[in-house]
């Protein structure tokens, strides 16, 4: 199992060489099948699952990824390799990935840093086939809350201050123009937690030809803007917890060391009325 959260395409044609590996494309199937990583299995609903956090919607999502997981061959014994197209246009989908993964609590779980783009761009092979693959049981575990956290939990930390709540949406999604990327009246309310900080995902990956992320230092530095640093507890949140997967795994991989996330985001916490939200221009008086 590779020591990193992040492979370079190097990294992985080694490990697929070296270990039982199971390669996952988040892309949509359209994609897919024009090419892929040879071997990899198609499983988009890691990006479109739309999640709640009350016992049911839980549920709901431990048995369907449980299943889909499964079916994708992951049994325990092998490593999880998730990638997207390139980090900066798929919303943190091989990202939402490896939460999803580390929350069911999958022991061997990596992300193709720079996804697809950056495998074609190191002058690796590319497949149209789709792979025949035998369904498994998935080890699904109870992971509690190591690493997500539901509407109660924020409504907690907006209350008691003990946490920080970081948004990291889009700016018209922050400024309240937007209630998400399907539309700005997609939900029923725009806004932003009570208390939040931002900082909107994009500013943690380098720009250039292949989208990567920052050196730890620069993320800390991007963080260090709104008042973070490795011992401050983050608690983060975007639209549907995508864009916050990345920034969770961006984060991490910086160092820092408490971090969770509100994974049913800004989709459940809007359509709640009870729950306190912020409009118009942040911080005017």
């Amino acid at each position: 199992m590779p020591s990193s959260i992040l492979l370079n395409p190097q990294d992985l044609q080694s490990l697929i060489e070296t270990e039982k590996t199971v390669i996952i494309d988040t892309r949509n199937p359209e994609s897919y099948v024009t090419g892929h990583i040879p071997g990899a299995v198609n499983v988009h609903d890691i990006f479109t699952f739309l999640a709640n956090s009350t016992a049911e919607g839980i549920a709901e999502l431990k048995q369907s990824f449980a299943q889909s997981f499964g079916a994708a061959g992951l049994s325990g014994a092998e490593t999880a390799v998730i990638y997207e197209d390139s980090m900066n246009t798929g919303f943190g989908q091989s990202c939402r990935g490896y939460f999803l993964l580390k929350y069911l609590g999958y022991p061997k779980v990596a992300i193709l840093h720079g996804g697809y783009q950056a495998w074609l761009a190191a002058g690796m092979p590319s497949d149209s086939e789709t792979p025949t693959v035998a369904a498994v049981e998935f080890p699904l575990k109870d992971t509690g809350h190591e690493l997500m956290i539901d509407k109660d939990d924020v409504l907690a930390a907006i209350h008691d201050g003990s946490k920080v709540l970081l948004d990291v949406r889009d700016v018209d999604e922050w400024i309240a123009t937007s209630s998400s990327p399907y539309g700005k009246d997609f939900c029923p309310r725009k806004g932003r937690l009570p208390e939040a900080r931002w900082i909107e995902w994009y500013r943690l990956m380098k720009p250039g030809a292949l989208a990567l992320f920052k050196s730890p230092a620069e993320v800390l530095a991007e963080c260090a803007s709104v008042g973070i640093d490795k011992n401050t507890p983050v608690y983060l949140y975007c639209f549907k917890g995508a864009r916050a997967a990345n920034t969770l795994v961006a984060l991490k991989s910086a160092g820092i060391k408490d971090v969770k996330l509100y994974f049913g985001s800004w989709n459940e916490w809007s359509r709640d009325e009870s729950l306190p939200i912020e409009e118009g221009l942040p911080y005017a008086s």
